[in-house]
C-alpha cells in the first residue's frame, strides 16, 4: 500500500530505508550522467542554484578555501560540484555503495573530498572537525523521524559564525496525490510521529527497478522545521519558497529551465521548495 501511515520504530525503518538507497545506488550512477563531470567546469544544476543564492549570506562571500560539510550526499554529485565551487568538502551518507562511487567520481576529475559513512543523525561524532558551512539539499529530511537530533548534528559541526543552507522539497507539495489530476490534498502535512510507507519499485531517476522497495517517510511542517533549528540555537538569516523543484515530483509537472514545475495556470498556487539559511553564532 502506497502513503500508509504506520507506526514503526526508528530502527527497522532505518535499515528498510538503507536496503532502498543502496538498491538505487547502481541506477542513479547510470541516470546522473556522470560523464559531464569530465568539463572541469560542470556543476550539478542543484549546486549552481543553490551557490548563487547562499553566497551573499556568507561572511567571505565565497565558498573558497571554506570547510563544507554536506550531510546526505548520496554519490557526490553535489559534494564534488561544492568543491569545483571552492569549498573544503566532506561528504556523510549512510549508503556505503553511494559512497563508493562518490570517492571514484572526486578521484577521476581530481578533486579532494572526505567521505564519512554514517546515519546523519549520528553526524557530529562521527566527523572529525568542524565547519564554516553544513549544506543538505535537496530530498532529505523526509526521511528523518527527529528534527531535534538532526539539528543538533548541524549546530555542533558548526563552527562560530557558521553558515546552514537547506533547500528541500516543501511540505505542503509532499501532502499533494501526485496522481490526481488537480492539486489535490491527500497526505498528512503535519505529524503525529507515525511513518509513511511507500512501496515503489522505481526511484526518481532513470530506468530500472530496486530489490527492496519498501521505504518510510516522516512529514515534518515547516513550523517543525524552523522550530528545531531555531531551537538547536542558529538564528534565521533567510527564508524563501520556490516554484521549481530539480526532479518531477508528477507527471503532470512540465520541463523548465533547471528542472521541473507545475503547469503555468498553477504555478502560483503552491510552493515547491523552501530554502532556510541560518547561522550559530
Amino acid at each position: 500500500m502506497t502513503g500508509q501511515n504506520v507506526q514503526i520504530g526508528w530502527d527497522a525503518a532505518r535499515q528498510a530505508n538503507q536496503e532502498n538507497w543502496e538498491d538505487r545506488v547502481p541506477l542513479h550512477e547510470t541516470a546522473y550522467g556522470l560523464d559531464a563531470f569530465d568539463d572541469p567546469d560542470h556543476l550539478s544544476d542543484v549546486v549552481r542554484h543553490d551557490v548563487a543564492v547562499l553566497k551573499p549570506f556568507l561572511l567571505s562571500s565565497s565558498l573558497s578555501g571554506l570547510d563544507l560539510c554536506h550531510l546526505q550526499c548520496h554519490i557526490g554529485t553535489d559534494t564534488v560540484s561544492l568543491a569545483r565551487a571552492g569549498a573544503r568538502v566532506t561528504g556523510v551518507d549512510f549508503s556505503p555503495s553511494a559512497l563508493g562511487v562518490a570517492s571514484a567520481l572526486a578521484n577521476r576529475v581530481g578533486l579532494a573530498a572526505r567521505w564519512v559513512e554514517t546515519d546523519v543523525l549520528d553526524a557530529r561524532s562521527a566527523v572529525d572537525g568542524d565547519f564554516d558551512v553544513v549544506y543538505t539539499s535537496i530530498g532529505t529530511i523526509t526521511w528523518l523521524q527527529d528534527l531535534d537530533r538532526w539539528a543538533a548534528q548541524i549546530s555542533g559541526l558548526l563552527r562560530a559564525g557558521g553558515t546552514f543552507f537547506i533547500r528541500d522539497g516543501h511540505p505542503a507539495l509532499y501532502a499533494l496525490d501526485e496522481n490526481a489530476p488537480d492539486l489535490t490534498t491527500r497526505y498528512p502535512y503535519f505529524g503525529d510521529g507515525r511513518a509513511q510507507q511507500w512501496d515503489e519499485e522505481s526511484t526518481y531517476v532513470g530506468d530500472g527497478k530496486v530489490a527492496h522497495p519498501r521505504t518510510y517517510e516522516w512529514p515534518h511542517p515547516l513550523s517543525e522545521i524552523l522550530g528545531a533549528l531555531l531551537g538547536a540555537g542558529l538564528r534565521l538569516l533567510h527564508f524563501d519558497e520556490g516554484r521549481m523543484l530539480p526532479w518531477q515530483f508528477s507527471d503532470r509537472m512540465v520541463e523548465v529551465p533547471g528542472g521541473y514545475a507545475w503547469p503555468e495556470a498553477e504555478r502560483n498556487l503552491l510552493p515547491c521548495t523552501y530554502t532556510i539559511i541560518a547561522r550559530k553564532d
